[in-house]
């Protein structure tokens, strides 16, 4: 199966994932430039449990849609765990809906450093409980060039709402 084939596969489980807990998603994403948004809304009838997608690559449109401090960026840079926690957070508040995922990272072939090398990428899951949002956030380094490095951060966020349900969380 080539990648495009297997992100749609993983796609439609999300999908039937999200509607069976009856959950709508957003995104927020970076480094992913939308491509998260544009597997999901491949599949027929993503309208059901798709609500919109945040492509905020620059810093000004991380404060200025989703709310990011523009301190916590200073502090931590926009390839960070804060940030993309910030984006995440924003994108639920901005939206209502009960799940968001985010992505920053530095895909390549320049713009690493020291501590944050090329296919570095922070991937951040907010679920609305009620009240309170529950934060999931991890980092991941990917190998290859920029789009090797951009397919795998969308997998790996799609995997994130995967695992929901293999936890029993929805």
């Amino acid at each position: 199966m080539n990648g495009d084939a297997a992100l749609l596969e993983l796609s439609h489980t999300v999908g039937r994932q999200l509607l069976a807990a009856g959950w709508r998603l957003a995104t927020a994403e970076s480094c992913t430039a939308g491509w998260i948004a544009k597997v999901i809304t491949d599949v027929p009838g993503s309208s059901a449990w798709f609500d919109c997608g945040f492509l905020t690559y620059s810093n000004d449109a991380k404060i200025r849609d989703l709310a990011v401090p523009a301190t916590t960026l200073a502090a931590h840079g926009a390839v960070s765990e804060a940030v993309v926690r910030a984006m995440a957070e924003g994108a639920l508040r901005r939206t209502g809906v009960e799940i968001a995922l985010a992505t920053s990272g530095i895909a390549g072939p320049d713009g690493g450093a020291p501590g944050k090398p090329v296919g570095t990428v922070w991937f951040a899951r907010a679920l609305r409980r009620g009240d309170a949002i529950e934060t999931v956030a991890r980092v991941r380094h990917f190998p290859g060039d920029r789009e090797a490095v951009r397919r795998a951060s969308v997998r790996c966020a799609l995997e994130m709402i995967t695992e929901l349900a293999a936890d029993g969380s929805s």
